[in-house]
């Protein structure tokens, strides 16, 4: 951990040759994630999952629906990536969409589920792809850059574990 709330495992960090080890590695957190974020919620009040994991930060639960909505879109971004030519994706607002009343009020034992479906099938997709399936690419017009899925399922390996580590810092902190 560290000491900044805002990445308590850190920012994400990949340096050299992304292996099929440390492939099969990030497939693997894919897949432990849900009942990773399963744990860290377990137990928690109304009141508890509607406080924010830090100042200005979103609550408890906005995070749990953030991992599944931003998660759905990395699938999506994979699949179009797959199948059409360094296809450019459509960005969204992760901040106006954590204002929406699904994420705000929705509960948390919908965004576990959500979340549970959705890597069994990531995972049976990323483990259905091959070497030359990890090199291609998507265009992000908001980063005006082109991104590897092999660095993508990284940066979405760490993504989970980031935000679980939000809520189990906090339940840390608070003595939950």
């Amino acid at each position: 951990m560290t000491e900044d709330s805002r990445y308590p495992i850190g920012k994400f960090a990949q340096a050299g040759d992304i292996t099929p080890e440390q492939r099969e590695a990030w497939i693997r957190d894919i897949e432990q994630a849900p009942e990773q974020l399963a744990a860290a919620l377990q137990g928690l009040s109304d009141e508890q999952l509607d406080t924010p994991y830090r100042d200005g930060g979103w609550t408890v639960r906005q995070v749990a629906h953030h991992i599944v909505d931003s998660h759905m879109n990395s699938m999506i971004r994979f699949k179009l990536a797959l199948t059409e030519p360094e296809p450019t994706i459509k960005p969204y607002d992760e901040n106006a969409w954590a204002q929406l009343a699904d994420t705000r009020d929705a509960p948390v034992d919908l965004a576990v589920a959500q979340l549970r479906g959705l890597h069994v099938r990531w995972a049976m997709l990323l483990r259905s792809m091959n070497e030359a399936d990890f090199a291609k690419t998507f265009f992000h017009p908001a980063n005006n850059s082109v991104s590897r899925l092999d660095r993508t399922l990284g940066i979405y390996a760490w993504h989970g574990r980031h935000h679980v580590a939000h809520i189990t810092a906090l339940r840390e902190r608070m003595g939950w």
